[in-house]
């Protein structure tokens, strides 16, 4: 009971310091912990997860939203395509075992914080008002395919890819970016974690309880924080944190 309340706890302040600061999903950090260390099945601890996301990609997109630093109409734009590949995806990863696209998705989480670090985002929202809205439409729909189908799928790289995705073809500044992400993966994992648990079933109490208050606390203060801070010092803080969670990640595959 110790030893599952400390990896539980350490999983889910990892994943909403990820959520807070870079709109990571929290799948990327708890999953292959509770698997590694706990041995969960895969698709009961994405299903978790998933569930621990919810709260504190709620409560990050309220923080970032109040600090005007969401993109609701684009936003909403991309949930659509997004919430419906993630039940595709939930639905055919029920069907497929292991989890080997998870070491793609870590890889990516680890490359990515190198990126923030060393080349920086430091666009304007005056660059994704240039582009006509037709475009940013066709572009959002594309993208949610996409990134949906992996949320679903693997239950991890939502939130990266649409870090990823808002930041380099969208041209988000990274606050935007960052806000609009988890405001979509709101949606996303409620959507992911209700098909996992109605195909899979209930999870453990315990883990989800757990998980899901210590992502809460670890997301509603990192948010604050990412906010108030500058671009280049965000990126920076991004970057590190992308970086060190996709290290630690690596580290405990191996």
């Amino acid at each position: 009971m110790i030893e599952s309340l400390i990896v539980c706890i350490i999983a889910g302040l990892g994943a909403g310091i990820g959520t807070g600061f870079a709109g990571l999903s929290a799948a990327a950090v708890i999953s292959p912990m509770l698997v590694t260390f706990l041995g969960f099945d895969a698709y009961d601890a994405v299903g978790i997860a998933l569930a621990s996301d919810v709260l504190a990609s709620a409560v990050s997109a309220y923080t970032y939203g109040k600090n005007k630093n969401l993109d609701l109409k684009n936003g909403l734009v991309m949930m659509v395509s997004v919430l419906l590949f993630t039940m595709i995806g939930s639905y055919i990863a029920s069907l497929v075992p292991g989890t080997a696209m998870g070491n793609l998705s870590v890889l990516m989480t680890f490359l990515l914080g190198i990126r923030f670090i060393l080349w920086p985002v430091m666009t304007t929202k005056d660059l994704l008002a240039s582009k006509s809205p037709r475009l940013q439409i066709a572009e959002s729909l594309v993208s949610g395919i996409g990134i949906g189908f992996i949320c679903g799928f693997i239950g991890a790289g939502g939130g990266m890819m649409m870090l990823f995705v808002l930041t380099t073809i969208l041209g988000y500044e990274l606050k935007t970016a960052v806000g609009t992400s988890v405001f979509i993966m709101t949606f996303t994992a409620f959507t992911g974690a209700v098909s996992h648990f109605s195909i899979g079933g209930l999870p453990d109490p315990f883990a989800f309880v757990v998980c899901v208050i210590a992502t809460l606390a670890g997301a509603q203060v990192t948010a604050k924080i990412a906010n108030r801070s500058e671009p280049k010092t965000l990126n920076r803080m991004t970057g590190i944190v992308l970086t060190v969670l996709g290290a630690v990640m690596i580290a405990v595959k191996l």
